[in-house]
């Protein structure tokens, strides 16, 4: 299964939870359901879809990692977005139980975009057991 996402920012997050829940098959009763982000440039993380805690993870990264110096940029100018989707990497995987994620009370999937706006592709891949 793929889902496409679009976003509207150069540095943003996206919470995809609720597209991933229902992309899960009604007669999946337990599992695991693994997201994969099908680009360099953008990460997946599961965190609390907080506003302002979504706004510190972007600050954070911009912190963490410089915009400009790095030699991937006399390419096409985005190693700092590149640096920024290592740091997460490009997948999750979350349990099925009883039909549903197994998510904690606060969790969430979220996309991380680090060289927006784009639309991305996220593969869904769900193994029953």
């Amino acid at each position: 299964m793929e889902l496409r996402v679009e976003t509207d920012a150069r540095t943003t997050t996206v919470d995809v939870t609720d597209r991933v829940a229902d992309a899960i098959s009604p007669d999946c009763d337990t599992g695991t359901c693994t997201v994969f982000v099908e680009h360099t440039t953008a990460a997946l993380a599961i965190q609390e879809n907080e506003p302002r805690l979504r706004e510190d993870i972007e600050g954070f990264l911009a912190d963490l990692v410089p915009d400009e110096g790095h030699a991937h940029d006399r390419l096409d100018n985005n190693a700092d977005a590149h640096l920024r989707a290592t740091i997460l990497g490009p997948s999750v995987s979350v349990p099925i139980r009883d039909g549903s994620l197994a998510l904690g009370t606060w969790q969430s999937i979220l996309l991380v975009e680090c060289d927006g706006p784009r639309t991305r592709r996220l593969s869904l891949t769900v193994l029953e057991g």
